[in-house]
């Protein structure tokens, strides 16, 4: 079971991380390859808030991915980096959701309708996930 999850948690979020690094560090890149609205589609503090968020995302949002690989290698560590990622995770998941449904119905600019129907359900998917590892997380060090 661990070895499953392990390769689930470092295909899925892996791709959050490294989409972090491509909007804090080559935004224009991101907005290429659509992972971000370009500029002229949403309100200008949104986008700016959005590649500060993206730097500090990077710093904090590899421990979900290394936990996956932590259990792909079945090394004990993996529980503590669970329980600290997946915080981090379902944190760095609240924040945007409920930063951005308070921000639409005040009028901010924050992007295509359809676009964010999908990116609230990735963000959903990721708080799953973070979830899920926690609780296994948790299972492990109770039994």
């Amino acid at each position: 079971m661990n070895l499953i999850w392990g390769i689930i948690l470092v295909s899925v979020t892996l791709k959050c991380w490294i989409g972090e690094i491509i909007i804090a560090f080559f935004p224009k890149v991101a907005v290429k390859i659509r992972i971000i609205e370009n500029e002229s589609e949403v309100n200008q503090t949104f986008f700016s808030k959005k590649h500060g968020k993206a730097i500090w995302d990077v710093i904090s949002l590899w421990t979900l991915p290394f936990t996956g690989i932590l259990l792909i290698l079945n090394n004990s560590l993996w529980i503590y980096f669970a329980l600290i990622g997946g915080c981090i995770y379902l944190y760095f998941v609240g924040r945007e959701i409920a930063s951005q449904l308070k921000m639409q119905p005040n009028g901010i600019n924050i992007g295509i309708t359809k676009k964010l129907k999908l990116k609230y359900m990735i963000l959903t998917l990721w708080g799953l996930m973070a979830i899920i590892t926690i609780i296994m997380a948790l299972v492990t060090l109770i039994l």
